[in-house]
């Protein structure tokens, strides 16, 4: 089992009259976070699944005397899977006011219509954390460096999913089971997505995109449709933290590319699996592509569980001058450049950057160095 690092933050916020609120996608580990939570509690706690029908149904109209009943001495109200369930802000908003000595743990696997649904509601009343799959801290923490380094590989290829790591002999086959409709269950239960074989389309060609910029225009000629439902299903699939976007950046320099962004993937392992390509990285010509996505999607992790708020980008100029990734933090930029080829890691970083902005730190992050930029 893989400690969790949000796991102390959220003990730590336990009945201080607040929602805690976990969202993240399906199956990196929100159920188990709280199933571990609980083990340490000695309260009684209510576990309701709202993937089930009837606790969806049930809890998407309730008054205070039937929750009254519902939650009876329970201590804890655990509720998965938050998102299925219409006017779930509500009901969250009842449980708060109503019964202040209960703790309520939410999960939620997508953001679009959680979000919405919980920001009105509950202001001022909710804790929200993200869950990220694995992080290298978090693995290094339970397996030590010798087991980060050993794994560095597989999470290349295979990813960072929980189950993924705990089931390495079947890492394959769990990839493309989560990979296929599971992991975009709640995307294809929307209206507006009327298309599931063209979210397949779209996936596939952001997977082969990743790391370079991408276009809605010419996404929508290789998909088949325009640019508005490109735009639209990229934010759903954002929404459901299947992918994140680098825009480019842009502020003093006329050269600057101010429209451009980039596509990455929050874990290599669906990403792969999109593609169906597990092989090795020797015999891939994307290595260097999936080592850019690793480093930048731990990189966002890393800040997200220790509270460093930054503002993530890419920046590349007309004169083809770029840099993999740039984050801006209270003023100050750190720029990093992503090689797997360590042979290739005596980058110069562009003069026109470190002129006009204020660089506190640059690196090239390696196989060799990759470590103390992540964890």
């Amino acid at each position: 089992m893989i400690s969790r690092l949000l796991q102390k933050t959220i003990e730590s916020r336990l009945f201080a009259g607040k929602a805690i609120i976990v969202i993240g996608a399906r199956q990196v580990g929100k159920s188990t976070l709280f199933k571990l939570i609980l083990e340490k509690q000695d309260y009684k706690a209510l576990q309701l699944n709202c993937d089930e029908p009837e606790v969806k149904d049930m809890l998407s109209n309730m008054n205070t005397a039937e929750l009254r009943l519902l939650i009876a001495d329970n201590r804890i109200v655990v509720i998965d899977e938050a998102q299925r369930v219409e006017n779930i802000g509500m009901t969250l908003k009842l449980i708060t006011d109503n019964f202040p000595d209960v703790q309520l743990l939410v999960t939620g696997s997508s953001s679009f219509e959680l979000q919405d649904k919980l920001n009105e509601p509950l202001t001022g009343r909710k804790y929200e954390y993200h869950l990220y799959p694995i992080s290298t801290a978090e693995l290094m923490a339970s397996n030590g460096l010798l087991g980060v380094k050993q794994t560095l590989e597989q999470r290349l290829v295979y990813g960072s999913y929980p189950d993924i790591l705990n089931h390495a002999d079947d890492a394959k086959e769990l990839l493309m089971n989560l990979a296929g409709s599971y992991l975009y269950k709640d995307l294809l239960t929307l209206e507006s997505v009327r298309r599931p074989v063209l979210l397949g389309k779209l996936l596939t060609a952001l997977a082969l995109q990743v790391c370079s910029e991408v276009s809605y225009n010419e996404l929508a000629q290789t998909v088949g449709t325009d640019n508005k439902t490109i735009e639209k299903y990229i934010d759903l699939l954002e929404k459901c933290y299947i992918v994140f976007r680098l825009n480019g950046f842009n502020r003093n320099l006329r050269t600057e590319l101010k429209k451009s962004k980039k596509i990455y993937f929050f874990d290599n392992g669906i990403r792969n699996a999109i593609l169906q390509n597990f092989a090795p990285l020797s015999l891939r010509q994307d290595a260097g592509a999936l080592w850019e996505n690793f480093i930048i999607s731990e990189r966002i992790k890393r800040n997200h569980y220790s509270g460093r708020y930054v503002n993530s980008y890419f920046w590349r100029t007309t004169q083809q001058q770029e840099i993999d990734y740039v984050e801006e933090c209270d003023g100050q930029f750190s720029i990093f450049e992503m090689k797997w080829n360590s042979r290739r890691a005596n980058t110069q970083f562009s003069s026109s950057f470190l002129t006009a902005y204020d660089v506190k730190e640059k690196a090239v992050v390696t196989p060799e160095n990759w470590i103390e930029w992540v964890v």
